[in-house]
């Protein structure tokens, strides 16, 4: 099975989707995935008319634990720059909560749980 293929099992979907499993590295109570964007310039983009500039500071989010591990997606989003205007442009993604260091999903069945249990 390959990389991604495996990574859409454990990682929301934008996430195994658009970015690719660089590293990982597994503590004692904790798993820390490092993830970089795929060079692929976000639609409605032309691919001819922008270029890869680097990537933004890391951000570090916290996701579903596996196996009783702590999990941390340790992500590196690309930036484009348009060649001739210079603009820069990044892919617009709702993976992470805003406001917090959770991704959607694990923010999302925290309120639940909340929700449900009172707790």
């Amino acid at each position: 099975m390959e990389t991604n293929t495996l990574l859409s099992l454990f990682l929301p979907k934008e996430i195994a989707l658009h970015f690719d499993l660089i590293t990982a590295k597994e503590e004692v109570n904790k798993i820390t995935l490092y993830l970089e964007e795929k060079n692929i310039v976000p639609p409605p983009l032309k691919s001819e008319e922008y270029e890869s500039k680097g990537f933004f500071e890391e951000q570090r989010v916290q996701d579903f634990p596996i196996r009783g591990k702590e999990v941390y997606l340790n992500i590196k989003r690309r930036r484009w720059r348009h060649k001739t205007s210079k603009e820069e442009v990044k892919r617009e993604w709702n993976s992470v909560t805003k406001g917090s260091k959770l991704t959607a999903d694990l923010a999302d069945f925290l309120k639940e749980y909340h929700r449900v249990t009172g707790r």
